[in-house]
């Protein structure tokens, strides 16, 4: 069923069992900042890596503990679920060629107790609730999903005042549900107050060609801005929510937050196995990355952008006049080509702001400068990648067909990391 039909979550609960309600406040407080980022190709250092696991290690190894807290335990998470998530290596290992290896299956011993009775199956949960929390950026994950009805798996994260603050006024982010009865589709979703559990926001994205993601891996990813976030899959941005989604409600997606990767069985929204389902079930993850977010690192930037061919972003015939279409120019260094990447997300030249024509989302959508009004059309986030994405729209700063001629007037144009909208500063 859809995202936003689904029944409460109230994922804290398995932290809560693991840390204890006192421990919890404190280990969450207490997690550290993000290190500094490192410049790219000499410009500022604009969403440079922050945090990653490529899951390196000998076949059968745990993970590493210095990154991750395995939680433990059957409580049902809130959610009613089967599985009991067990320390270790037990259902949680390297493969010994780069990944981590979930595994739910069912369970042999007699003396793990679960909320319903003797527990039918155990799992494992990861979290970095102690060592790494990060406010806004990217939040990558490559991953196979198990299929069958009954399993689910997921990668999303918690706020790290959730010890104070409680769920869901923390905050709840979710990059990648997937319950088993839908094999090509996966859920993107936010919690907060006022809008959680059934109440959650979010979309789904299905395969094309009745296609299974149980079938190779696909990669899960969010970007997130102070203003707007950001859902892809396979590098297909299929949403975008902003404060205005909310109804009136709080935004709370302003503070750090720490990163989650499970694999439950059962549970309210997927329901329990059935006779078609199979165990063992395995979750596997090639990585996690994450990247900062460009207005936290390294900004303002001052100076030219440029684009195919090496060409510049100028404002044509250097007016400042409202509508002034934005354009390709050979690099002269004048005023026209001069741009401030600022901290609020912004992109200005002659005191005037990057914007989308009619805050459009469509492809083809003409790039101008106009006077800044704070708008989601006037939002830029510059990405590792070395692309600008709008977060309103889901869309990426774009030359038409790559072109490199003088005059070729930009546009917004659906991300697909070409030569096309890469755009390096300094």
């Amino acid at each position: 069923m859809p995202a936003a039909t689904r029944p409460p979550r109230r994922s804290f609960g398995g932290l809560v069992s693991l840390l204890g309600a006192g421990l919890l406040a404190a280990a969450l407080l207490t997690a550290p900042a993000t290190g500094a980022a490192a410049p790219l190709d000499g410009a500022a250092p604009i969403a440079a890596q922050t945090w990653n696991d490529d899951f390196n290690g000998p076949a059968g190894s745990a993970v590493d503990s210095a990154k991750w807290t395995l939680e433990t335990g059957g409580s049902g998470y809130g959610n009613h679920e089967l599985q009991y998530y067990t320390p270790g290596a037990q259902n949680a290992a390297l493969d010994g060629q780069g990944n981590l290896v979930i595994t739910a299956r069912r369970n042999t011993d007699s003396g793990l107790g679960c909320w319903y009775g003797t527990c039918q199956y155990t799992s494992a949960r990861l979290n970095t609730a102690r060592t790494f929390t990060q406010a806004y950026g990217r939040f990558e994950s490559r991953i196979k999903i198990p299929r069958g009805q009954g399993i689910w798996p997921a990668f999303w994260m918690l706020g790290n005042d959730l010890g104070t603050a409680g769920w869901p006024t923390s905050g709840e982010i979710d990059v990648m549900e997937n319950i088993g009865r839908e094999p090509g589709t996966v859920h993107g979703t936010i919690h907060g107050p006022g809008y959680s559990g059934a109440g959650g926001i979010g979309a789904a994205y299905t395969l094309g060609g009745g296609q299974s993601f149980a079938d190779a891996f696909h990669t899960f990813a969010v970007d997130w801005s102070p203003t707007a976030i950001t859902w892809s899959v396979d590098g297909n941005v299929y949403q975008t929510r902003t404060p205005a989604d909310l109804g009136g409600n709080r935004w709370v997606f302003d503070h750090p937050f720490f990163v989650i990767l499970n694999l439950a069985v059962g549970g309210d929204w997927p329901g329990s196995p059935d006779g078609s389902s199979t165990y063992p079930q395995t979750m596997t993850v090639d990585y996690v990355h994450t990247t900062s977010w460009g207005g936290s690192s390294g900004l303002p930037y001052t100076g030219r952008i440029t684009g195919p061919g090496g060409m510049c972003v100028d404002v044509a015939g250097a007016s400042s006049t409202d509508r002034t279409p934005i354009q390709l120019h050979n690099c002269t260094g004048g005023a026209a080509q001069q741009w401030t990447v600022g901290t609020d997300g912004t992109v200005r030249a002659f005191g005037k702001c990057l914007d989308v024509d009619a805050a459009s989302h469509n492809d083809g959508a003409v790039i101008q400068l106009y006077t800044c009004n704070g708008t989601s059309a006037q939002q830029w986030t510059y990405r590792s990648g070395k692309d600008f994405l709008n977060p309103g729209s889901g869309k990426c700063l774009d030359s038409p067909n790559g072109s490199s001629a003088d005059g070729t007037r930009l546009q917004l144009w659906t991300c697909n990391g070409s030569a096309a909208q890469r755009w390096t500063l300094g």
